[in-house]
């Protein structure tokens, strides 16, 4: 490749300046560290993976130099997927990406089936002078092996956590399926087997709701209420069976519900959900609001996000447009903690962005790029 530019001088003599583009004796390699293993989930497929990065490439002429980062199932790339093309020297894969690489080489989640749920894909980048690559000149570096993991179902589902059920007169009006129905209740979740602190979250969409607390789904034997004197009472005080308990203002909204089955207490603390962080337009100055979403039980936005890496940068979900109740992603694994830390977003782009508090203590989140 040959690339040549017309001088000129004040004193009318012609200089032709040749660069002629050379390999560079170096070549191309990756320089970042990698994880032991990767364990590749649906719940996190909209997740940073890993960033790949490696050394600049000189060709020896000002050219533009375009690296194109490459994915496959198979060690000697008789077959690969380009995963995307930088004119940096960095790469971020998802791992949605990693796990489409897995399964073309025979992986799968599924416990029924005889194919391994771990393995190996590859990774490799390759720079060329120019923009299209045809012009010949470039460097391939040596494949990186990675050891993923898809965890099969019951691996993901994890244990069955104890549960109790609230029902009441919000039912219906709220999305869930029968008011004042043990079959229909609403689980709280309790933090561990043989704990008595159940949580959960419960939408109340009426002026006034009125509600019970059940140790089963399977009817009212030694069910909890208020220990206030009538209807619609908040007293933070279980009693059984009580009188049908209430809300801090009597009127209706999003809830996060606690109770203790021992100490006999429970509360209800109202939520209205944004998003925050560096990679939003408002920094972290200020929330930008989700709206809920009844019929599919989950808080939901579109919102346009800058590329950010966790856990120093990125996002969290936080409620009421203050700390006290934040919620982020320890693990990267699509699974939220409250005060957790930050949720990487892995390119610029306009994302539909939805939280999942509808299972108790199982709360998740997705990115998903439009």
């Amino acid at each position: 490749m040959i690339i040549t530019f017309a001088g000129f001088t004040s004193c009318e003599q012609d200089d032709d300046v040749v660069f002629v583009a050379q390999p560079d004796p170096d070549g191309v390699m990756f320089v970042n560290a990698t994880a032991e293993s990767y364990t590749l989930t649906n719940q996190t497929a909209n997740n940073l993976a890993e960033r790949f990065v490696w050394n600049e490439v000189d060709f020896a002429a000002p050219t533009t130099v375009t690296y194109e980062l490459q994915g496959s199932s198979v060690s000697d790339f008789s077959t690969f997927t380009t995963i995307g093309t930088t004119g940096d020297n960095n790469l971020g894969v998802t791992v949605r990406q990693m796990m489409s690489l897995a399964m073309e080489a025979g992986l799968d989640n599924d416990p029924e089936t005889e194919m391994p749920n771990t393995g190996q894909i590859y990774f490799r980048v390759r720079a060329y002078a120019g923009t299209d690559g045809s012009n010949g000149l470039n460097a391939v570096s040596e494949a990186m092996s990675l050891n993923v993991i898809l965890p099969e179902a019951e691996e993901e589902t994890g244990p069955e956590l104890p549960k109790i059920y609230v029902t009441g007169n919000f039912a219906v009006a709220s999305g869930y399926e029968a008011d004042w129905t043990p079959e229909a209740g609403i689980p709280l979740a309790a933090a561990a087997d043989g704990q008595t602190n159940y949580e959960g979250f419960i939408y109340m969409n009426v002026d006034t709701p009125n509600y019970k607390f059940l140790p089963t789904n399977e009817g009212w034997d030694g069910n909890w209420g208020d220990a206030g004197d009538a209807d619609g009472a908040y007293t933070e005080v279980l009693e059984s069976p009580g009188v049908n308990a209430g809300t801090p203002d009597g009127t209706g909204g999003y809830f996060l519900v606690k109770a203790d089955t021992e100490a006999l207490t429970y509360s209800l603390t109202e939520t209205n959900w944004g998003v925050i962080g560096n990679a939003t337009p408002t920094g972290w100055d200020s929330d930008t609001d989700m709206v809920y979403d009844a019929d599919n039980k989950i808080w939901t936005l579109t919102l346009d996000l800058t590329q950010q890496e966790a856990p120093d940068n990125g996002i969290k979900f936080r409620a009421n447009d203050a700390w006290d109740l934040n919620i982020g992603d320890n693990d990267a694994d699509g699974t939220m903690e409250f005060n957790g830390q930050n949720i990487g977003v892995p390119e610029s782009g306009n994302y539909t962005i939805t939280l999942d508090l509808s299972n108790p203590r199982m709360y998740t989140y997705t990115l998903t790029k439009n």
